[in-house]
């Protein structure tokens, strides 16, 4: 091969391999390194507006300093709620959910507990294990179901979803939230009767949520940083007012 074309051949491949490097690694991070027009805080630029701003937590966290993190609920954006991660599929229970649903009560948080749905266990299963290990209050707010695993049944996913939505509406007499990623729900969840569900919707590296459904949480960063936890923290806003927030937990 002549050594011109050799070198203009290197350097194309060059040029795509950086082109490919940035589209699939960088550009989808680029928002962390946006300038930040607005206000910062716990490490992140915040979304504009009037939201009632708080967490989710679960064992990834490791042990909380619960006295520092208590000092969040002061400042510009104070936290006033958490999830917290409590079961997952049919047989497994976050190691940290006890401790960590307890503490929340008792630091003055107003609380709630999600599930992270398993596609392939029965969803009578999951509701049932659930239910064996969440003890609700009236001042807690509704059920979570987390919704992540891709499936190749799209139509038996959104089958079980409904029995495990349903169960657990009927036991607890509130209506679940589901919470799912921007394009996870609409290429897996686009269903009248899942539309009817309060959601929770994780969207990161963007000002604003750009789902055109009704939707009451918004998952906005996974690297938040806040006192009393070492780990990088998720944080979300409700789409509401503290008025509105409590309303869900009667």
């Amino acid at each position: 091969m002549p050594k011109g074309l050799f070198y203009v051949l290197s350097t194309l491949f060059a040029i795509a391999f950086l082109a490919a490097f940035f589209y699939f690694f960088i550009r989808p991070y680029s928002y962390r390194w946006k300038p930040c027009y607005g206000m910062k805080a716990y490490g992140v630029c915040m979304p504009s507006g009037n939201y009632v701003h708080g967490i989710d937590l679960s064992h990834y966290q490791g042990d909380i300093q619960w006295s520092q993190l208590a000092n969040a609920r002061k400042g510009p954006f104070p936290i006033q709620f958490m999830f917290i991660k409590a079961t997952e599929g049919g047989d497994l229970e976050d190691n940290m959910f006890a401790s960590n649903f307890d503490s929340a009560k008792v630091y003055g948080f107003i609380r709630g507990a999600y599930h992270f749905f398993n596609s392939k266990t029965d969803p009578l299963k999951q509701a049932n294990f659930f239910i064996e290990n969440v003890k609700l209050e009236e001042d807690d707010l509704p059920p979570v179901l987390d919704i992540e695993q891709k499936v190749d049944d799209e139509e038996m996913l959104r089958r079980n979803v409904k029995i495990w939505l349903n169960c657990i509406e009927n036991y607890y007499h509130k209506k679940p939230i589901i919470y799912a990623s921007y394009r996870y729900k609409t290429r897996y969840l686009n269903d009248s009767t899942l539309n009817s569900y309060p959601y929770w919707i994780a969207h990161y590296y963007v000002d604003s949520v750009q789902y055109q459904g009704q939707w009451k949480f918004w998952q906005h960063t996974d690297v938040g940083t806040l006192p009393g936890i070492k780990e990088n923290v998720d944080l979300d806003v409700f789409n509401g007012t503290m008025d509105e927030l409590l309303g869900l937990t009667h």
